[in-house]
């Protein structure tokens, strides 16, 4: 887990809402525009119907947004088969699914070996309560406020107590919210105690990326100072 003493807000834009023939000129106005992070989306067509990219594509961005923290966020079937080619690509934090292993602490271990950061996320049905004999061992914990792999989803308010519960738990934790995230669902997401912000077409097709950053930025640091 983190060794922060807290909890800071990090503001990260889903790279899957832009024009991926434009992928390296979007991330660099993204990481230009004050973005902390960049998340990728992987999805395989079988842990989820659609299907994105792989490990190529991060290897060739990777020479193109030399610094940037890539988080990983890999909707696959076991995820563990694909760590070290990830690792070898240049992504910074894995973040895997609960649900898509049998040998959660195995992929864990394999993420940790590889030099990468750990995430752990989990669908809008999978309880909460699954992260408490894992917390010790990962860095993030990811809370999906829509069903992954599927665009275009409302956002559910109703997976808030899920984050509530792991803020109140683990104020050191950095805990991600990704989903339908955005300035007019920001707020649930900052009370709940979410420090780690995904947002894709909100922030990807802004006419200002900056601004529409720095107000889930301030909506977030606002809420999290009372943890």
């Amino acid at each position: 887990m983190s060794q922060n003493t807290k909890a800071t807000c990090k503001i990260g834009p889903s790279i899957l809402s832009a024009d991926l023939s434009q992928l390296a000129d979007v991330c660099n106005n993204m990481m230009d525009n004050g973005a902390d992070f960049l998340h990728l989306d992987v999805m395989d067509g079988h842990f989820v119907p659609n299907m994105t990219f792989g490990h190529p594509i991060v290897k060739c961005l990777r020479k193109h947004v030399p610094n940037a923290f890539f988080d990983m966020h890999m909707m696959v079937d076991n995820p563990q088969n694909w760590v070290e080619d990830m690792a070898s690509s240049g992504a910074t934090q894995y973040t895997f699914h609960y649900e898509a292993t049998e040998d959660v602490d195995g992929c864990i271990r394999k993420i940790r070996e590889a030099g990468m950061k750990v995430g752990m996320g989990i669908k809008p049905g999978t309880p909460v309560e699954v992260f408490d004999q894992y917390i010790e061992k990962i860095d993030m914990a990811l809370i999906m406020t829509v069903e992954p792999g599927f665009g275009g989803q409302k956002f559910m308010g109703d997976m808030m107590p899920k984050i509530e519960y792991l803020r109140k738990k683990y104020q050191e934790l950095d805990i991600e919210v990704d989903g339908g995230v955005s300035p007019n669902t920001i707020d649930q997401c900052a009370n709940a105690g979410a420090n780690m912000i995904v947002s894709g077409t909100a922030v990807v097709y802004a006419d200002d990326p900056r601004q529409v950053m720095n107000k889930l930025r301030d909506v977030c640091n606002e809420k999290l100072s009372r943890y």
